[in-house]
Formats: C-alpha cells, structure tokens, sequence
C-alpha cells in the first residue's frame, strides 16, 4: 500500500476518532477531508464536489419531509393503529411483519432503499408509540430488504448475475439468493431473540392522538389522514413500479399534503433531522474521494493478489464488507465482483458460485450502518430516542456486522464448498 492509500485510511480512521470524542458531526469532518486528501491526489476540485451523494442526500430529505407531513396530521398514528389491531395486540408479531414485507417489496424488484424509505418511518413510528425497541424495529426492516435482495428479477440480483454472467464465470442466481435470505434471516432472528424485550418509554407527541386509543376505539379516518395515505400508496407505486426517484416523489408528494398544514402546523421541515443528513453525505463524499482516486481498487487489487485463495476470498468479502457500510452497495458489487475475477479464473480450489454469493451478501448485509443509505434512513425515522445514542447504537451494530459478517459468509458459501 503506497503512502497516499495510507495517507487516506488513516485520515478515516482519524474522522472517527475525532468525531467520538468532540462534539463535531462527522459529516462536516468528511467533507474537510475530502477537499484536504483530494487536494494531495491533485483531483479537481469539481470531481471533489461530484462526489457529494447527491441522491443520498435528496432521497433523505424528500422522505423524512413526507412522513414528518404525515406525522403532523395523525396519519402515521392511524397506521400503527391498524397494525395494532392487525396483530391482534401481540407486539412481537410487528418486526416479522415489517422483516417480511421488505423483503417481498425487493423480491420484486423494489431498489433496497426504496423499500426501507416506505416501511421504516411506520416501524419506527409503532416501535415508538408502543414502547419497543426502535433498535430492532429498525434492523428488521433493513434486514428484510436485504433478505429478498438478491432475487432473479431484483436490482441487486441483476447486477450480480450481469456482472458474474460477463466474466463467463458459472452462475446461480438461486444460490446468491437463498444465502442472503438464510443468513439475513438468521441475523434476524438473534435480533429478535435479543432484543425483543427491550422496552423504551412510550413516546406520544402532545399533538397527535394515541395509537394504542385509536385501535380500540376505531374512530373514523379524516379526509386529510384519507389523501395523506393515498400519497404514501402513491410512493410505493412511483418508486417501486414506475422507477420514479424516490427524493423526487416524496418531496412532491410532500409538498402536496402540506399545503392544509402551512397555516394550521408547524413548518414540517423544522422536524428534518438536518445533522444525521449531513453525517450522511458528509462522509459519503470521502469515501467518493477514495473511489475517484482510486484507493478502493488499490487495495482490492493487492488483496486479490494475495496467494492463498481462501485468505484472499475472505480480505474481499471484509472490503466489500466495510466499504459498502459507507458506500452504495451498488458501487460496491459493481466494483468488487470483476476483482475476484482473476481469482475465480487462476483455476484455484476458491468455487466461484459460492464466492459470488459470499461477496454479494457481506457487500450488502452491513446496509444497517448509520452511513449508508438504510441505516441512515432508520436513524433518521427513529421517533422518541437520544439521537446520538441512538447513532452509536447503529454504528456499534454496524461495526460488528461489517466484523462478523464476512465471517459468517466466507464460511458458509466458500470454505465450507
């Protein structure tokens, strides 16, 4: 590794620091850094400002105005309330419900986020109204999205089997498939049976009605909550079916429903979480940094140079693991798949359909990190918690999926083949 790779992992490694032991929003830190290391690469500073994540940015902004919209006029309580009543009272039923329903909205194509910006402001909300923990809330969610993430006919799927298909290497759509949906099931399920007796207080804004009353009393829906939920249905279809960006549907779709609120409510974006925005793509435009200039690749190519196989599969499912949980996924598979490339082709015991799903699903399994797009999304719904504890749960979760994770995985799908 030469000394500007060096030099760009520690400054990361620094911006944590610094950020855990000062009051300074890490994604300030990411944007300094950025310009002070893409300086020293000589990089333009145009392709410095192309790397702030853009859509990252608008998708957060569009949906947390849309649902804290829908929050303002009781629509989102209404929700809870009929899943309240769906569950038939039992609580322990909601995360399954929220696990399941993500991951049959990008079985069939729904883009990952996109699914998780629809399921967890609702999860969330009940997760608060109800006293649960917004922390597997949450992580069902996302986990659920990742479950179903790798179907024939899903984003990630597509890419993944183009890519594997390209390189002339075998594929089994199937196997990638199944393996993130056992392994995030499984991580599921230990959430599950860790977390589902944690209790947090209620949390009941003073001007909204309660879940909890509503589902026993079954009062009538307004004709505002009635084209709230209407536009919440509008979203699914634009963003799941008609491939509409999800930043641009919600803020117009936003901006629609809040027109009854301007004289009557609080302005809905007062309630934006601008500080976890800003974390977000602050950092993202670091890691862009590291992308253009090529420290990513650097340090791929020379982990797949490594000459034991089964050492190298594993250094390329931890990077796909660590650089996914602050970069697209997307990118990441996109990127990292054509690097095992040579390692598949060099005839070495390594079995390629095994060590494709492995990548696929460590690259994707650590979405639950604050920095990346899902994890952002559950940091910036959570309802009724101390952010930055909350942040560092996240981040706690995160660092020990992109740890073991990769592990798990390499196991599974590769050493054990």
């Amino acid at each position: 590794m030469g000394a500007y790779e060096l030099l760009a992992v520690g400054v990361l490694a620094a911006m944590f620091v610094v950020a855990s032991v000062f009051p300074i929003n890490m994604g300030l830190l990411g944007v300094a850094a950025a310009f002070a290391v893409g300086m020293v690469a000589q990089l333009p500073v145009g392709d410095i400002v192309d790397g702030f994540p853009d859509g990252l940015f608008l998708t957060l902004v569009g949906v947390t105005f849309l649902f804290a919209v829908a929050n303002a006029n009781g629509t989102i309580e209404q929700v809870v309330a009929a899943a309240v009543r769906f569950a038939g009272g039992h609580d322990w039923a909601i995360p399954w419900i929220m696990f399941a329903t993500a991951g049959v909205l990008t079985a069939f194509g729904a883009v990952s986020p996109a699914a998780v910006a629809i399921l967890a402001p609702i999860a969330l909300g009940f997760a608060a109204r109800r006293g649960l923990s917004p922390l597997l809330m949450g992580l069902m969610v996302v986990h659920g999205a990742q479950a179903g993430g790798f179907s024939p006919i899903s984003v990630y799927g597509g890419i993944t089997n183009r890519i594997v298909a390209e390189a002339g290497l075998p594929l089994s759509p199937a196997t990638t498939f199944l393996a993130s949906l056992a392994l995030n099931g499984a991580v599921a399920a230990v959430l599950f049976l860790v977390l589902r007796r944690e209790r947090a207080a209620a949390h009941v804004r003073d001007d909204l009605p309660d879940a909890e009353r509503i589902a026993l009393a079954e009062p009538g829906w307004t004709a505002e909550q009635m084209l709230t939920l209407a536009g919440l249905l509008a979203l699914a279809v634009l963003t799941l079916f008609l491939k509409v960006d999800v930043g641009f549907a919600a803020i117009g779709i936003g901006l629609v429903l809040s027109l009854p609120q301007v004289r009557t409510r609080k302005n809905p974006l007062s309630r934006l979480p601008w500080s976890e925005i800003m974390l977000v793509a602050g950092v993202g435009t670091y890691v862009a940094v590291l992308e253009t200039t090529g420290v990513v690749k650097s340090v791929g190519l020379q982990v797949a140079g490594i000459g034991e196989p089964l050492a190298a599969a594993l250094l390329l499912c931890f990077i796909g693991a660590v650089v996914s949980a602050f970069a697209s996924s997307v990118a990441v598979l996109g990127s990292l798949i054509p690097l095992a490339v040579p390692l598949l082709q060099s005839g070495s015991s390594v079995d390629a359909v095994g060590m494709v799903a492995a990548i696929a699903v460590s690259s994707t399994i650590v979405d639950v990190s604050p920095f990346s797009t899902n994890g952002a999304l559950v940091l910036a719904n959570a309802e009724g918690v101390d952010r930055d504890v909350f942040f560092r749960r996240l981040t706690i979760y995160g660092a020990v999926v992109a740890a073991l994770g990769p592990i798990l995985a390499w196991a599974t799908l590769v050493a054990g083949r």
